[in-house]
């Protein structure tokens, strides 16, 4: 991944957790139990938090360049959306279970993400 990808993934994920917000709050709303709506709008309040940290962390590697953990980062970040939210929009809209079991590890991921952006802070020199 480089920096403007970085940043253009953020962007669109940013943008799909309006889209995806608004979609539970509109269309969703009389479709799904209070349970289940809580838990799509969780996945879209995540999303969102953590595309503001991928958009952070390109716009750091746009500026600090040689920096890989900012690489590294970004890719926990992606990933960890892409598990955490995705498991929560699968488990909300289908009910299957098993998905709310894969939602730690995409938790998991966030995590590590935020580690490996402090790794990036700590690795700077002056």
């Amino acid at each position: 991944m480089t920096a403007r990808l970085c940043i253009a993934i953020a962007s669109i994920l940013g943008g799909l957790s309006v889209a995806g917000g608004a979609f539970g709050a509109h269309a969703l709303k009389a479709q799904l139990t209070e349970k289940a709506l809580a838990t799509f709008e969780l996945g879209t309040r995540y999303q969102m938090y953590h595309s503001l940290a991928l958009l952070l962390v390109g716009l750091l590697w746009l500026q600090l360049p040689s920096n890989s953990w900012f690489s590294y980062a970004s890719w926990a970040f992606l990933i960890g959306i892409v598990i955490f939210s995705g498991s929560l929009y699968g488990l909300s809209l289908s009910g299957i279970k098993v998905l709310g079991a894969v939602t730690p590890i995409g938790g998991l991921a966030l995590i590590i993400g935020w580690a490996l952006l402090a790794t990036a802070a700590f690795s700077l020199t002056n």
